[in-house]
């Protein structure tokens, strides 16, 4: 689901293009996404970071489930499916429905989001923020993200180091173990096959 077997690729944020969206209210740079090259209509999964400089509404993806993690500015008040949630804590990650209705007001000027969308009948995606030191353990054809969110962070591995800048990012296909080591905080993607539906029971 990610970069070759066994492998490591380094996504820079230097090299990221600036995407529009199309009511004009922010902007989306692209950090990863499966099948690489992969259109709005048919990612599996995509990792991007959002500048959202406008009020107005979040685009709908059906079948898209979505983590949004606020890295950057106050927060938002949002209106998902017509219920309210306000996101103003940094760094900690919010599920959401993809293709629900979500209206977005600013609390207070611009905010940048750490953005997970994955289709939730083909992907698994867990997304947690660290600060310290954590050994990361990518099994035979798993695909964990890391970015760097506060700071810079490293990934050490034996004999070998890789620094990420802020908003630099990694990803890791397994089998591949490392460790990330940062004194800001990164963001930890877990990438993996949706369990496959529970089996109904045979009837009596």
């Amino acid at each position: 689901m990610g970069a070759a077997s066994g492998g490591i690729r380094i996504l820079r944020a230097a090299d990221r293009t600036a995407t529009v969206w199309k009511n004009g209210g922010g902007v989306t740079r692209e950090i990863a996404a499966w099948p690489e090259g992969a259109g709005m209509d048919d990612f599996g999964w995509r990792v991007s970071l959002a500048e959202v400089g406008a009020d107005g509404p979040f685009s709908a993806f059906p079948g898209i489930a979505r983590t949004l993690t606020l890295a950057e500015g106050a927060g938002m008040d949002l209106t998902v499916a017509g219920v309210r949630r306000v996101v103003d804590e940094r760094f900690a990650p919010q599920d959401f429905p993809g293709d629900e209705p979500t209206d977005c007001l600013l609390l207070a000027g611009p905010v940048v989001n750490f953005n997970v969308m994955y289709r939730r009948d083909a992907v698994d995606a867990q997304t947690a923020v660290v600060r310290g030191a954590l050994a990361l353990a990518v099994p035979p054809g798993g695909t964990l993200l890391v970015a760097a969110l506060e700071g810079p962070a490293v990934l050490e591995h034996p004999g070998d180091r890789t620094d990420l800048l802020p908003y630099d990012a990694a990803l890791l296909t397994g089998p591949h173990d490392c460790r990330v080591r940062t004194t800001g905080r990164a963001a930890v993607v877990r990438l993996a096959p949706a369990p496959a539906p529970a089996s109904a029971p045979d009837p009596l």
